[in-house]
């Protein structure tokens, strides 16, 4: 199979991510070009990305890409997409796909009903989630109902969290709370801060009703993607067991019940000389993960961003379903709106049903 061609409109931080896929996969990406307004940015990129650059969407299918990402600030991606799908180019919006919610009714509006757009929602395809996943449909905890998810924020924790439990794009009623607290805060993206005092740091608590006996707690301190004085923790509670973090407990008849952990299989540890790799994450002698890009020594975030773009070629090419509508994206950013606007004014919002349900 010849390697999937995608192009970006782009060339920020979350753009270089798929530029470099392309980059540590090329069986399976190439990117045919990067769409920077400037020629003085577009001549850094060819740089030092190692890609071709045009300045506007317009020049983009004489490169021939078979989808196209968007990696570009909130208030320009509407507009983007929009003008993508004008071509009938395939799109990956970059979350999330507009800024507010009357910015994603907007965008679907416009191009909703074109079926070409789809959603760079990554978490959900993040290795351990992907097992976690994977053991909530076999049935080991039985129906899920209920989620507590402390990892990531707002649209990327209610995609996860609406994954793990199998709702939909109905009604969701939103109760937030927000406290302020001291924190030590020694890393941001950037590295390492020096700072040795704690700082003021505020905590959303929220909680989500899907209906139907369906719930999750959502738990996010600021910057806590990179502090790691704040671990990531995610429970799935089910009728018959729960997931903690990477372990299942669960009913297995009348008189037993069984615990049992994830064993993720790590090459280049000690003496294993095969280099940094992640083959597989089990359960019990069961694969429920396996590593589709073994050898190329992704991080976990990498795998994730790689996936995503596998799922897209299978999508363009008609071998596989489309990975995450547009519908969910603005599903998934509407929840997490509510959840600010309920911290903000201390009510319950509702979000949602709205026309993509």
């Amino acid at each position: 199979m010849s390697p999937f061609r995608f192009a970006v409109v782009g060339s920020g931080w979350r753009s270089e991510f798929f530029v470099r896929m392309a980059r540590l996969l090329p069986e399976r990406f190439t990117c045919a070009g990067v769409v920077t307004r400037e020629a003085e940015r577009g001549t850094w990129v060819e740089r030092q990305w190692g890609v071709p650059t045009v300045r506007t969407v317009a020049e983009l299918p004489p490169l021939a890409p078979e989808m196209v990402v968007t990696g570009t600030p909130w208030p320009v991606t509407p507009h983007a997409v929009t003008e993508l799908v004008g071509l009938g180019l395939p799109v990956l919006a970059e979350t999330p796909p507009a800024p507010d919610a009357d910015g994603l009714r907007a965008l679907w509006a416009a191009v909703g009903s074109s079926g070409l757009v789809q959603v760079a929602e990554h978490s959900p395809a993040m290795p351990v989630h992907q097992a976690r996943i994977a053991a909530v449909e076999s049935g080991l905890i039985g129906r899920p109902t209920s989620v507590q998810v402390s990892s990531t924020h707002l649209y990327h924790a209610v995609g996860l969290v609406r994954r793990l439990l199998g709702v939909g794009r109905g009604p969701v009623v939103v109760r937030s709370s927000r406290f302020t607290a001291p924190l030590v805060d020694p890393m941001t993206r950037d590295g390492w801060t020096g700072r040795a005092e704690p700082i003021d740091r505020s905590t959303i608590l929220a909680t989500l009703d899907f209906g139907d006996g369906r719930s999750a707690l959502y738990d996010f301190t600021d910057n806590q993607w990179h502090n790691p004085l704040r671990t990531n923790r995610i429970v799935v509670r089910g009728t018959h067991g729960e997931l903690v973090d990477d372990t299942v407990t669960r009913w297995v008849d009348e008189r037993t019940v069984t615990s049992s952990t994830f064993h993720r299989w790590q090459t280049g540890i000690e003496q294993n000389l095969d280099g940094w790799d992640t083959q597989h994450i089990s359960l019990d002698g069961r694969v429920l993960w396996r590593n589709p890009f073994e050898g190329a020594r992704l991080a976990d975030d990498d795998v994730a961003v790689a996936t995503l773009l596998a799922r897209c070629a299978a999508w363009v090419r008609g071998e596989g379903p489309a990975p995450y509508p547009l519908a969910d994206g603005c599903q998934d950013h509407l929840v997490g709106l509510a959840i600010e606007e309920s911290a903000r004014t201390g009510a319950p919002v509702t979000a949602g049903p709205e026309a993509w349900a």
